[in-house]
């Protein structure tokens, strides 16, 4: 049976220390989570960059400060290094600048336009956090974008929000920009223009992807975070979690750490009769 790969996603761009005092946002506190989480069994480790004041960067001199502490506490973790961010308000260039500078082994890629984020208040008859979050502006523009990847020797995570998605994968694949295997992140459970967080809609995704396409899933939020795991394990793929897309480890229980909600997944999924990727063998099986 072939292993599973535990991503863990330590901060994010939106949320801080008011919604879990734990979730890291200095590059100290970024690099120790990192190292406890690399520690707890996640191969692979998704990094996003804030600022002093707490706020999304995509300023190379801070994910360079993250990446060099993370090799200097002994981390032989995949460093998957985000370009998103947009919904923080980052440009493009400022999320891309990461590739020619750092070159890291893997580096996210949202493959869309855009999404709408939102969701109702029937309490207070409002739309709340109702706005558009522009990702790329064309075709052609995805194009550039995964040249740049290919061209700097950097793994694009394909992000995905919706059906719609899948079919930029497939276009984008069948121009060659793509080096296989594919590495898709099925995003679920955002309130919004984005999939829910249910086997339906993960088996249909799944079921267009490309050939040679290696896959995890992200389901955001309490409700969805480890409820969904075991359709992934039974489907054959792998897992993402992090205080990026939950906060708490039960329910009502905030998380202390993102090194336990990696130990909750390690149990989970041995629970389930699956064994753990190491970083070696997540290398193997995404052919980096």
């Amino acid at each position: 049976m072939k292993k599973t790969i535990i991503t863990c996603a330590l901060t994010g761009a939106q949320q801080g220390k008011t919604a879990n005092p734990a979730l890291p946002e200095q590059p100290d506190e970024i690099i120790e989570a990192g190292l406890d989480a690399w520690r707890a069994g996640a191969s692979i480790l998704h990094l996003h960059a804030r600022d002093e004041n707490g706020k999304a960067t995509g300023d190379v001199a801070t994910f360079r400060r993250i990446v060099d502490g993370l090799r200097d506490g002994g981390c032989d973790a995949i460093l998957n290094l985000t370009t998103g961010g947009a919904v923080a308000g980052l440009s493009v260039d400022e999320r891309l600048q990461i590739l020619p500078e750092i070159k890291p082994e893997i580096a996210s890629f949202s493959v869309g336009g855009g999404s709408m984020l939102g969701r109702f208040n029937k309490k207070t008859g409002e739309w709340q956090g109702d706005r558009f979050v522009q990702l790329f502006s064309s075709y052609a523009e995805l194009e550039r974008v995964a040249r740049l990847f290919q061209d700097n020797g950097v793994r694009p995570e394909l992000e995905i929000y919706h059906t719609g998605m899948v079919n930029n994968i497939t276009a984008l694949n069948e121009l060659g920009v793509l080096d296989a295997p594919l590495l898709i992140n099925i995003v679920m459970g955002i309130p919004g223009e984005c999939l829910k967080a249910n086997v339906k809609n993960l088996l249909y995704v799944v079921e267009n992807l490309p050939e040679d396409s290696e896959w995890l899933v992200s389901a955001i939020g309490a409700r969805n975070h480890f409820r969904m795991m075991g359709a992934v394990l039974a489907m054959g793929g792998h897992v993402r979690v992090g205080l990026e897309d939950n906060v708490y480890i039960g329910p009502g229980e905030l998380a202390p750490s993102n090194a336990a909600i990696v130990e909750k997944a390690v149990r989970m999924i041995r629970d389930l009769g699956t064994e753990i990727a190491n970083p070696a063998e997540a290398k193997e099986i995404l052919r980096l």
